[in-house]
């Protein structure tokens, strides 16, 4: 792709986050996200590939038809009480049809099946901004309407996305797969306490978006898509593959990892209203997220090849100066010793 074209359409990416961030008319959230949505589709189709165009088709459909529900249910919201505006939303129907569309924008359950057949079909880097920064603009609006959405609604869904999530994952094998499920389950958890505490929810967005980064830096220096690949990725760089061992654990909320940080405390805070029930049911269902990436920790750390590799030292050819992943493994795996310090931040 032209270094042009590509800045054009990572501006445009940009833009249309920051155009739902500063928002406050209907209207003009509207217009963030389907600048958004428009320039992603570029750069989902650069490989030329059947497999590319079946994925960035899915992913253009279930964006337009969430954006026309952002539209619909707007617009039916403009008729009860004649604003425009985001926050003040009164009637049921709009907001059952906003709690929809919200969560087919980000493959909440049970709106979730695109996500895993979408990023399957794109290159690691294109599935990294799919998974961190496309869900930035949907997120904004959650947060600013997370009084007026249904509830109920929410909790059923984080529900079944901790569930899907978790029991989807078990017998993938393509690594893009398995960060697709691995991010339902996640927003599973962030959907749950959303309405309970949103600021919680921002610092256990801030932490999945630096395990989602760390780990996807690490795939595209391996280059390693299936399990299989991936296993040979100790000989290569055997202090690197350790690091994504202790990367795989903070995913799977492990102390003494930075991601047990937002599980300790959205189930502290979920018993804390007398929802015991749905604290064991999340509890329990983070263990079947943490099967499959022990699956991956073993395949990295504990599994090699009988035979000696005959390709290239990477650590010796490129110049690894100016890439943040070595800042990004550290964030997500040493953020526990200053919790108090983001608890204070965020709450």
């Amino acid at each position: 792709m032209s270094p042009y074209a590509l800045s054009i359409l990572m501006s445009s990416l940009s833009l249309g986050t920051m155009l739902t961030f500063i928002s406050n008319h209907w209207f003009l959230a509207w217009m963030g996200l389907e600048i958004n949505t428009l320039a992603i589709i570029p750069l989902m189709t650069k490989l030329h590939h059947p497999r590319a165009t079946e994925a960035a088709t899915k992913y253009f459909l279930i964006q337009a038809s969430a954006s026309a529900l952002i539209l619909f249910s707007s617009t039916i919201n403009a008729w009860f009480t004649g604003e425009w505006t985001i926050i003040n939303m009164q009637a049921n129907m709009p907001s059952i049809l906003l709690t929809i569309a919200l969560s087919m924008k980000l493959g909440i359950a049970p709106f979730h099946l695109w996500m895993p057949d979408v990023l399957q079909g794109l290159t690691l880097m294109t599935c990294l901004i799919l998974s961190t920064w496309q869900k930035l603009a949907p997120m904004t609006l959650l947060i600013m309407t997370h009084q007026i959405l249904n509830s109920n609604m929410l909790t059923i869904m984080a529900l079944l996305s901790t569930l899907i999530g978790g029991w989807g994952g078990l017998n993938q094998t393509q690594l893009r797969k398995i960060m697709a499920y691995s991010s339902i389950a996640h927003m599973g958890w962030m959907i749950l306490i959303l309405t309970f505490l949103p600021h919680l929810m921002m610092m256990n967005l801030l932490i999945y978006l630096i395990m989602t980064l760390s780990m996807f830096m690490m795939l595209i220096h391996f280059n390693s898509l299936t399990i299989n690949k991936l296993s040979l990725s100790w000989i290569k760089t055997p202090i690197l593959t350790s690091m994504m061992m202790i990367t795989l654990m903070s995913m799977s909320g492990l102390p003494p990892t930075s991601g047990f940080i937002p599980k300790w405390l959205i189930l502290q805070e979920i018993i804390k209203q007398d929802l015991v029930t749905m604290a064991s049911l999340m509890a329990i269902s983070a263990l079947l997220s943490l099967f499959f990436y022990l699956r991956l920790s073993y395949a990295v750390s504990l599994t090699s090849s009988p035979n000696t590799s005959n390709s290239k030292f990477h650590w010796r050819l490129k110049n690894y100066m100016l890439n943040p992943m070595p800042l990004t493994i550290i964030l997500s795996t040493l953020l526990l010793p200053i919790s108090p310090l983001m608890i204070n931040l965020f709450l």
